[in-house]
């Protein structure tokens, strides 16, 4: 389904990502683990066009999507939550949500929000008049894979869901991700610490210092793996 192949992207003249290699097969979830700083946050903002590389492809489907924009590969069926969330604080969580339509090919006239998104994550539908701002971190989350949700995307990118979230929340978004996943066939791509979320995705990359440098089956994930990837 998406195919990243010798990927180099640059912060000025400091070189970021390093000929990345990595593929998404559909109806699977990736895992791109790493320690802080080695590149992960930049791999998904290139994904997205918010970045630009200096070389390599980006295939979506078998078709090169490297010149197309931002709100293009959204349009194509990528959907992005951003490490911070990002939702809206002066909206409310329907106008939040009514916003993830953006991504849809064509604006339907009948804006509503299918009753899929209250079954994944119920604890919108009793607060939709709530101002985004007014959530905990862990609402803002939930809000922020449903706006995604909203744009009906093949792919969901991830970035770091669980950042400053208490645990029984986080277990709630494990699942949802999964059902998601089960139900839907969409595709899902994960940067994430939180081991327990990691072991959730059928594969994942190890990035370090720029560069893909392990990968496989997180059913074989190792110790030493885990604590030169995931460790503090």
């Amino acid at each position: 389904m998406l195919e990243v192949d010798d990927l180099n992207v640059y912060y000025g003249e400091s070189h970021i990502l390093r000929g990345v290699n990595m593929s998404v097969f559909p109806g699977k979830m990736v895992c791109l683990i790493g320690r802080n700083g080695v590149g992960k946050t930049t791999m998904l903002k290139t994904l997205m066009g918010i970045l630009k590389p200096r070389s390599g492809n980006i295939k979506l489907d078998g078709k090169s999507i490297i010149a197309r924009t931002t709100d293009q590969r959204a349009r194509l069926g990528i959907g992005y939550v951003p490490q911070g969330r990002e939702v809206i604080p002066r909206l409310t969580i329907k106008e939040n949500l009514i916003l993830g339509l953006e991504a849809l090919p064509e604006r339907p006239k009948h804006l509503e929000i299918p009753d899929e998104i209250f079954e994944l994550f119920p604890v919108l539908k009793t607060m939709l008049s709530r101002m985004g701002g007014d959530l905990s971190g862990g609402q803002q989350q939930q809000l922020a894979i449903a706006r995604a949700l909203m744009g009906r995307p093949r792919l969901l990118v991830l970035d770091e869901p669980t950042e400053g979230i208490q645990p029984s929340i986080i277990l709630e978004i494990e699942a949802a991700v999964r059902r998601i996943i089960e139900t839907t066939g969409i595709s899902v791509l994960l940067v994430e610490q939180h081991l327990h979320f990691v072991r959730q995705a059928d594969w994942y990359y190890a990035m370090q210092k720029g560069s893909m440098v392990a990968s496989g089956s997180t059913s074989q994930l190792s110790n030493d793996v885990i604590q030169q990837f995931l460790a503090v």
